[in-house]
C-alpha cells in the first residue's frame, strides 16, 4: 500500500467529516467527484477526503492527486491510498483505517455532490445516536437514446421515493459505523449499511447529488444483474437486516403511472429486465 497526502493530524487538527472514495479503474470521472467535494460549503471543524485506488490499471491514483492543490485551498486534507488488491469492501476498510473524522461518508467516484450536501450530512449526523444519512438522488440525463428512455421509467421506481436509498453516497456517524465490524465481501455494500439502521435511523437530507446511470444496453443489463446478484445476497447471508427496508408500493399502480408518463422508458426497463434474467450476475460493475 502507498500513501500519498497531508501529513499526520493532531488532535486539535482532525476533521469533522471523513469522506471515502473507493476507485477502481476511475480515470476521468475521480476529478470531477473530488473538485465538486471540495466546492462544498464550509464546515465547522473542516474535512478530508481519502481515496483508495483499488487494483487500478489507469490513471486514478495520479488523477486524484493532481487536486490536491484545490483541496487545500478550500481547506480540505487529501490522502490518496493504493492498493494492488481490487474489491471495494478491502477499499472501503482499507480508507476506514486512515479516516479521522466523526462522520464517516462513503462516496462512488462518478458521483457529483451539490455545495450544501456534506455540510447538510455533517449537521445531521453530528452526535451520539446511531445515525444514518444521505441526500437527494438525481439520475443526470445520460448521452445515449437508449439509456435516456430507461431513466425516464427508472426516475419513477419507488426505491427513490421512499426512505432513505442512500445509493452512490451514503453517511453515518462512529456510532452507526461502530454496528458491524470489517466490511464483508459482499457485492451491495450500500444496501448492507443502509439496511443496519431501522428507517427512523435514516436521515434524508434535502440537498441533491447526482448519481449517473450506465450508458447503452449491454451495459445497464450487467449493472443489473449485479444489483440483484447483490440483493440476493444480502437477503441470504443476512436475512434479518431485511426488517429494516422501508415499505413500497410493489403493486400495478405505480406501474402503470410511470408508464403513461414514459412509454418508451417502460419498453427500456422491461428489456433489461428479461435480458437480466437470462443469466445470474456477480461481482463489481460500474454505474447503476
Amino acid at each position: 500500500m502507498f500513501r500519498t497526502g497531508n501529513p499526520v493530524l493532531t488532535d486539535a487538527q482532525k476533521p469533522t467529516l471523513s469522506v471515502i472514495v473507493p476507485a477502481h479503474n476511475e480515470a476521468g470521472l475521480v476529478g470531477a467527484c473530488l473538485r465538486a467535494l471540495f466546492a462544498s460549503q464550509s464546515m465547522t471543524g473542516g474535512a478530508e477526503v481519502i481515496v483508495v485506488a483499488n487494483g487500478c490499471t489507469d490513471a486514478t491514483a495520479a488523477e486524484a492527486r493532481a487536486c490536491t492543490e484545490a483541496a487545500t485551498t478550500r481547506g480540505w486534507h487529501l490522502t490518496v491510498l493504493e492498493r494492488a488488491q481490487g474489491g471495494k469492501p478491502g477499499a472501503l476498510s482499507a480508507g476506514e483505517a486512515m479516516a479521522r473524522g466523526r462522520v464517516l461518508a462513503y462516496l462512488d467516484a462518478d458521483v457529483i455532490v451539490s455545495p450544501a450536501l456534506c455540510a447538510e450530512l455533517v449537521q445531521a449526523l453530528d452526535g451520539d445516536a446511531a445515525v444514518y444519512a444521505s441526500g437527494r438522488v438525481v439520475l443526470p440525463t445520460p448521452e445515449t437514446a437508449f439509456s435516456r428512455a430507461y431513466a425516464r421509467f427508472y426516475r419513477q421506481v419507488p426505491f427513490f421515493h421512499h426512505g432513505v436509498p442512500g445509493c452512490g453516497l451514503f453517511a453515518m456517524n462512529r456510532a452507526g459505523r461502530a454496528r458491524w465490524g470489517q466490511w464483508p465481501a459482499i457485492i451491495s455494500d450500500d444496501t448492507f449499511a443502509r439496511l443496519h439502521f431501522a428507517p427512523a435511523e435514516r436521515i434524508a437530507v434535502p440537498a441533491p447529488y447526482d448519481w449517473p446511470i450506465v450508458e447503452g444496453f449491454g451495459a445497464l443489463v450487467r449493472v443489473r444483474r449485479r444489483q440483484d446478484a447483490g440483493v440476493a445476497e444480502i437477503g441470504r447471508l443476512y436475512p434479518a437486516l431485511l426488517a429494516n427496508d422501508d415499505p413500497r408500493p410493489s403493486g400495478p399502480e405505480w406501474v402503470m403511472r410511470a408508464t403513461l408518463r414514459a412509454p418508451l422508458g417502460f419498453v427500456a426497463y422491461v428489456a433489461v429486465a428479461l435480458a437480466t434474467r437470462l443469466r445470474r450476475g456477480n461481482g463489481w460493475a460500474r454505474g447503476r
